[in-house]
């Protein structure tokens, strides 16, 4: 049939022919099936830490009591160490109090202690922060304000010889004095700058920063960037949304690998994050409208990209889980009581290279707590 209609076609009309073939077939695609479209490729659950709590950590030695537990830090090594006030354990275990500073493995083998007054140096009225630096040296800060201030920041060795110490008791000038601090809340070594970055913290309320090996100021700032001012000082009035444009107290401080600093304001439920030079970044609330202090101690999860960022919700006894990126908080975990693994004042925490997390408890619950990473689980 084809060849009869070709024979009586000149070749201007087969031409023709064949380009109305051409465009039928574009059209209706020839009469083959359509394609089928692909299908949806699955979102992939999202992850979150998993953690179940070493009920046997720590074993102290020598019947010792803990007081207070203030602070908590993981070494290089991922070796804990542990610092409590010895001054606030009971009137009759008094003779059993552990020295302020104690060191163990990751297992919970006591390795050594140290700590207290002497000459050389002014040791903290109320023991508050503790940070171990990747060359081992040991900083801690005090926040004890009866009759004379904890102004003053000490670096020893691992093994607790003294190095130096910044500030001194009861000589604080405010805000404005960068040779002193005003009762510190803990510190951070940032290697790559070798600086430590202060939150100071109670009395004053600003970040401060000085050289790790002479001590010598570098610079501060406040909320936002701001000039850190006197709480009495006249100041604007706060965001609705931002809040005040200074800090409450200015409780937590950590440095991430890819140097941004972080600052828990814990009066005001709240992160800001700055440059390592002080720009203000973006800040996140934790838990707002809950009570006070939810945003204590802050610490990273040990990954490359440091995912995630832990909180020590002091005032609500919980353990939140924030996407560091975003600063969202996407799990939360732990309630008040006297059992392994609830918390009587969860205060500081600390992460070793496995992941696993490390609690102090500064109220009623006067213990240190290793939680082990158990996996990852999707979030449900």
């Amino acid at each position: 049939m084809l060849t009869c209609i070709f024979r009586g076609m000149n070749g201007k009309q087969l031409l023709h022919y064949f380009v109305l073939v051409l465009l039928l077939g574009a059209t209706f695609g020839c009469g083959s099936a359509p394609e089928p479209e692909p299908e949806p490729m699955p979102t992939p659950a999202r992850l979150v830490p998993q953690f179940e709590v070493d009920p046997s950590w720590p074993m102290l030695p020598n019947n010792w009591v803990l007081g207070s537990v203030a602070s908590v830090d993981v070494d290089s090594r991922d070796h804990v160490w542990v610092y409590h006030r010895p001054r606030s354990v009971d009137a009759a275990q008094q003779a059993d109090a552990a020295p302020a500073v104690l060191e163990f493995d990751s297992a919970g083998n006591f390795v050594q202690a140290w700590g207290g007054p002497a000459e050389d140096y002014d040791w903290p009225a109320n023991e508050h922060g503790i940070e171990v630096d990747d060359q081992g040296y040991v900083w801690i800060g005090g926040n004890g304000g009866d009759p004379e201030s904890d102004d003053m920041l000490l670096k020893f060795t691992r093994d607790g010889e003294f190095v130096m110490q910044i500030g001194g008791r009861g000589t604080s000038g405010g805000n404005t004095d960068t040779a002193n601090l005003k009762r510190p809340a803990e510190v951070a070594v940032y290697g790559d700058t070798n600086e430590v970055f202060v939150a100071d913290g109670y009395d004053n309320r600003r970040v401060i920063v000085f050289d790790a090996d002479s001590g010598a100021f570098k610079r501060m700032w406040g909320a936002f960037g701001n000039e850190p001012l006197e709480a009495s000082a006249e100041q604007p009035p706060p965001d609705g949304v931002l809040g005040p444009q200074q800090f409450g107290t200015v409780h937590g401080i950590e440095v991430s690998s890819d140097g941004l600093v972080y600052v828990s304001d814990r009066d005001l439920n709240r992160i800001q994050v700055f440059s390592i030079g002080g720009a203000y970044q973006t800040q996140m609330f934790v838990n707002r409208d809950a009570n006070a202090n939810s945003v204590a101690g802050l610490a990273f999860s040990p990954d490359e990209e440091q995912r995630f960022v832990y909180v020590a919700d002091l005032g609500n006894n919980h353990i939140h889980i924030l996407d560091r990126q975003t600063l969202e908080v996407i799990d939360s975990f732990g309630r008040q009581g006297p059992e392994p693994g609830q918390f009587g004042g969860v205060h500081h925490i600390a992460t070793d290279s496995q992941g696993n997390l490390y609690t102090a408890e500064a109220q009623e619950g006067r213990r240190a707590q290793k939680l082990v990473l158990t996996g990852m689980v999707p979030l449900s």
